[in-house]
């Protein structure tokens, strides 16, 4: 672009009119892309976009507008994943976001409504409900994998449960024994390391044989695991292994099942960004009273009425 070029935008304030188109689109790329357009001055290139918008503004004037919010760019992910690598929760739950949206969106027209000129992007829309359901499924959030994501993790964590409450119930004899009151700082039990401690006073550390793990910073408490408590604290602690190691195997699953739909899935978002910035479009016209021109038979341009209710 020439600098006169730009210089003409800058005048005619095209910055401020997409800044004011991107805060209606949905997705962080549609924002983007709002802000990158230009005009072009190709007849056929504008009629197909004044189409398109007038096809947005009719669509929502019966059914308002399509969301686009979980619209996200997994491309790089999934190239990882394509490649053998694991995603991790959030970019999981990304990829099943975008699947979602592309599944909403897809729906957002019916097969018995007129055909528009949006349509083909619609119909290129290929929503998985399979996948999206079982990210979904397993993951609840970036830092928790689902109890049921498999049969083994649930069984895992069952066992952990029951581990920790007979820690929990041996420690508990330990802090409710007359013989051990005055060695406690508190009769409490606690986490260290990982692992179930009780807290003993400094001048009587050797009233409670056990393994120190930590130390307060006054020195003055010694966080004690108990040595009846040792062998049960390791066996909790191979179970926690055992659950990272199959949330690791989970999260692979899923992600080999991502990639298997990485080209599907990124042309799905590409459809999902361009409608975006094209409802956008639909939105700003509603908020501008706008609507497209038309020619006449005499080859001169004309304003037509709305066709929004409102405008």
């Amino acid at each position: 672009m020439s600098e006169l070029y730009e210089k003409s935008l800058l005048k005619l304030e095209l910055d401020r009119v997409l800044e004011q188109l991107a805060e209606r689109a949905g997705s962080e790329l549609g924002k983007i892309a709002c802000r990158n357009l230009r005009p072009t001055s190709d007849l056929e290139d504008v009629q197909a976009l004044l189409d398109q918008t007038t096809a947005a503004c009719d669509l929502s004037t019966k059914k308002g507008y399509p969301h686009f919010y979980d619209a996200q760019d997994v491309s790089f992910a999934l190239e990882r994943a394509d490649m053998g690598g694991a995603l991790n929760p959030k970019e999981l739950l990304r990829i099943a976001g975008t699947l979602r949206c592309a599944r909403t969106v897809k729906g957002y027209t019916a097969e018995d409504e007129a055909a528009t000129v949006l349509d083909g992007m619609f119909l290129s829309l290929s929503p998985n409900k399979y996948l999206e359901d079982k990210i979904f499924g397993a993951i609840l959030s970036e830092e928790e994998i689902a109890d049921n994501a498999s049969p083994t993790l649930a069984d895992i964590r069952r066992h952990k449960k029951v581990q920790s409450a007979k820690i929990r119930d041996s420690l508990q004899k330990i802090i409710s024994s007359p013989a051990y009151a005055k060695s406690l700082r508190e009769p409490i039990i606690t986490i260290r390391d990982g692992r179930y401690v009780v807290p003993v006073k400094s001048e009587y550390r050797g009233e409670v044989p056990g393994l120190v793990h930590d130390v307060s910073s006054s020195g003055s408490t010694y966080f004690v695991e108990p040595m009846s408590a040792v062998n049960a604290n390791n066996a909790l602690r191979e179970l926690e292994l055992k659950e990272k190691k199959e949330i690791e195997r989970i999260l692979s699953e899923l992600s080999s099942e991502a990639a298997a739909y990485r080209e599907a899935i990124d042309l799905d978002f590409t459809m999902l960004v361009q409608l975006d910035v094209i409802f956008a479009k639909a939105k700003l016209a509603y908020r501008m009273r706008a609507w497209a021109p038309i020619m006449n038979d005499a080859g001169r341009v004309e304003l037509r009425k709305a066709r929004h209710p409102l405008l």
